[in-house]
């Protein structure tokens, strides 16, 4: 056994005391998710307020803020089912939250760019705000169509884990690039993969009709 597995086996055990204690606690998993947003908005208010001269320093505080916020996306459902909190509208309700705490990190990098006149970068942090929105609209838009489609690789966790090593690394300009072009990707994915699986659909239905 490596030390890598039990140590994943120690994190493991300590997050379940963690979400265990908040069951018990009866804490809302809805106020968790509130408070992931509420520390994703300062990790962007840390990149817009990043300049030539603190850019390094306030992008790894943002890294670590970001890194901090995870801790709640990663609990507030797992404390929602450990309570028996599971509600269709809190599913609703973290879903919405999370796109704006998406929104809100590439908001705070555009403007980042736009106070250091980038405009080059201003336009690519936009559209990758844009293209990770698209993402998870096209999920759930073809999953009200066809069931699931979990189809694509640049979902909502990869895109925090390169950001956080973005910034704490201070590599984040290739970082958008990789995000923007694998968004894209996945977007184009998703919509092929629905239009086949519709495609299939409408066939089985002519064919029950003939």
């Amino acid at each position: 056994m490596t030390w890598t597995r039990e140590f994943g086996r120690a994190c493991g055990k300590l997050l379940e005391i963690i979400v265990n204690r908040m069951a018990l606690a009866r804490i809302s998993p809805n106020v968790l998710t509130f408070m992931g947003l509420v520390i994703n908005v300062l990790a962007a208010i840390l990149f817009g307020y990043a300049n030539a001269d603190n850019q390094v320093r306030m992008f790894r505080y943002a890294g670590l803020v970001v890194l901090a916020a995870g801790f709640f996306d990663l609990v507030d459902g797992r404390v929602a089912r450990a309570s028996n909190q599971v509600t269709r509208f809190g599913a609703f309700f973290d879903s919405v939250l999370d796109r704006y705490s998406d929104a809100a990190l590439f908001f705070g990098l555009l403007v980042y760019y736009a106070r250091g006149y980038r405009f080059f970068y201003v336009v690519l942090a936009a559209l990758v705000m844009i293209s990770c929105i698209m993402v998870s609209y096209t999920r759930a838009r073809a999953e009200s169509l066809i069931g699931t489609c979990k189809v694509g690789f640049m979902e909502r966790p990869e895109r925090l884990v390169l950001i956080i090593v973005g910034a704490l690394f201070n590599r984040m300009a290739p970082v958008l690039w990789v995000i923007a072009v694998l968004s894209t990707l996945t977007v184009i994915h998703r919509m092929y993969y629905t239009w086949q699986q519709t495609e299939e659909l409408e066939a089985g239905r002519s064919g029950r009709a003939a």
